[in-house]
């Protein structure tokens, strides 16, 4: 049996063509105005070339989410590069559109983002370190504005910001627990006046969710104004505007908000810009960079994170909603193996065949189409194939999607590449063309803020009720006073379960929905609900995947997976 190679391995070994050849097949002209080369096979468009492109008609957009995500892994990002490189494989002219991976779970326990197998965006190395420098330039605005409150507060506190009110933490692109809670400004007088801060990871922060709302520069700078950063005594809210925050921010930013091109394995373009957290923010890439694909290509394949609950929600009901994008179609990823889980199998027994442990826990799938379904959009299953799947497995998987009237696709862009998913590809490009439906949300702009909340709860989660108390019920009436009560919701909750306990898989019925705490997100134009406990500087575990990382003699880097 031949040696199955890693992921880095195959990237390696990937022969890349030059990006503007891969910008040629999208028709972008090979001009200094139309893109910025990065090295030999990544660049920008610019955002002038883009302006020039306003008038031309969309693409359709192909959205990929998934079950409840276990240990056992489910594969979105390298379904969503197969299915891109299936759609070209059939003669479609297509674009995925991904999320720029973070370093801090490059580094610990989730390890890169960047497809696998032979379904991988490349050159996987810089995609999954420093890239084209827009997570460091997004750290840099965040913190200028950290320390712009800090200097405001040190000349003389005009505005009168409570230092027991600041809401602006600090940030960096790793994961670091030390950093979570910490004292600032010691040291005596000339250092400023001693308080506590914290630091979020990039990911996390609202300018991360601003950069990836924004339609464009002036949007950005508009919504970065807009962020609260702070409260006075009177609890009056201070904003980033108030400290004239929102200029040299935008400068900082100018460059990075300008989408990233590269290429998938087999030479086919992908953008990748921008990475939210899919709990504290909407877990998609750029809303830039998903407008751009649909005025390049005639099908625009992207992701939301998590599973269908916290992922597709939130693009449905944030990103659509704040820009005006109209999935054609959604594709649910499933793997035997994670459903195996949710019909109770443990990891460690989820190679041998248990038909019936796949068959109690489809209730997972099932729930999860029958959510999509609300929003009024056409569905399909691609089935993540693994090896030790057997015939009888999937066949009952297939089985079971058919009695739900969804075709199941059986994909193995893994082993493949794209002529693994090209029933996949046939079937989405029939759905998309086929597709007549008027898209709607889950809930209305208008409703109260609480309705909307009961309404995600019950809706997708199932839950029984939503639990508050009176504090978190007079905030949300506090927001509906101040302007804010049309602003959609963001649920911050476990990814694991439908609940807000990790531990009930499947698809649970008859629980509650906690909300510890609610978050204005004035800037990016979302209220955070947070249910449960939600981690914003995640820790490395015992054993980090750095550990692993190094540059072997070659010089080449080793470990990164």
């Amino acid at each position: 049996m031949s040696e199955v190679k890693s992921d880095i391995q195959i990237a390696r070994e990937a022969k890349m063509q030059p990006i503007k050849d891969i910008l040629a097949k999208l028709n972008v002209p090979d001009e200094s105005s139309a893109f910025s080369p990065i090295g030999r096979h990544i660049a920008k468009i610019n955002l002038e070339y883009l302006n020039k492109l306003k008038d031309k008609p969309d693409g359709k957009l192909i959205l990929v989410t998934a079950i409840t995500p276990t240990p056992a892994g489910e594969g979105k990002t390298t379904t969503s590069v197969g299915l891109n490189d299936g759609l070209n494989k059939i003669g479609k002219k297509s674009i995925v559109c991904l999320r720029e991976p973070s370093l801090g779970p490059s580094f610990g326990m989730k390890g890169g983002a960047a497809g696998g197998g032979y379904a991988q965006v490349v050159p996987m190395e810089q995609i999954n370190l420093h890239f084209t420098g827009d997570f460091h330039a997004i750290t840099s605005a965040h913190n200028l504005l950290s320390a712009l409150i800090d200097n405001h507060i040190y000349w003389g506190n005009k505005l009168n910001i409570d230092v027991r009110r600041i809401v602006w933490k600090r940030v960096m692109d790793m994961n670091d627990r030390a950093l979570r809670s910490i004292n600032i400004n010691l040291g005596g007088v000339a250092n400023g006046f001693p308080r506590e801060d914290g630091f979020d990871i990039t990911v996390a922060s609202e300018i991360m969710a601003i950069f990836c709302l924004a339609n464009n520069l002036e949007d950005l700078e508009k919504r970065i104004g807009n962020i609260t950063v702070a409260y006075t005594r009177e609890k009056k809210p201070i904003y980033a505007k108030d400290l004239k925050a929102q200029g040299p921010i935008t400068v900082l930013l100018k460059d990075a908000i300008k989408p990233n091109i590269t290429q998938t394995l087999e030479n086919n373009p992908a953008i990748i810009h921008g990475g939210p957290f899919a709990n504290i923010a909407h877990g998609c890439n750029s809303v830039i960079a998903t407008k751009t694909g649909l005025k390049l290509a005639d099908y625009v394949v992207t992701e939301a994170g998590f599973g269908a609950d916290l992922g597709a929600e939130k693009f449905l009901d944030i990103k659509c909603r704040k820009s005006n994008l109209k999935p054609s179609c959604v594709v649910v990823v499933a793997t035997i193996r994670a459903l195996k889980m949710h019909g109770g199998v443990s990891k460690d027994d989820l190679k041998n065949e248990n038909v019936e442990a796949l068959k109690k826990g489809l209730i997972n799938l099932q729930r999860h189409i029958e959510n999509v379904k609300k929003f009024n959009l056409p569905i399909t299953v691609a089935v993540n194939h693994f090896v030790k799947d057997t015939d009888k497995e999937v066949k009952a998987l297939i089985d079971f999607c058919d009695g739900l009237g969804v075709k199941a696709c059986l994909c193995t862009h893994w082993a493949n590449g794209g002529e693994g998913t090209k029933d996949l590809a046939s079937h989405v490009a029939e759905l998309c063309e086929k597709n007549k439906e008027k898209f709607k949300f889950l809930y209305d702009n208008k409703a109260p803020l609480f309705k909307k909340i009961e309404t995600i709860a019950k809706e997708i989660y199932r839950a029984d009720e939503v639990i508050a108390d009176t504090k978190i019920r007079d905030q949300l009436k506090g927001f509906e006073e101040a302007g804010y009560g049309e602003l959609p919701i963001c649920v911050a909750k476990t990814q694991y379960s439908f609940s807000t306990d990790p531990v009930l898989k499947g698809a649970p019925t008859g629980h509650v929905l906690p909300v510890r705490e609610v978050r204005l997100s004035s800037g990016a134009e979302f209220i955070v609900v947070v249910c449960g406990a939600i981690m914003t500087m995640p820790g490395l575990p015992k054993i980090p995947a750095a550990d692993a990382i190094k540059l072997n003699n070659k010089g080449e880097i080793e470990g990164l997976f």
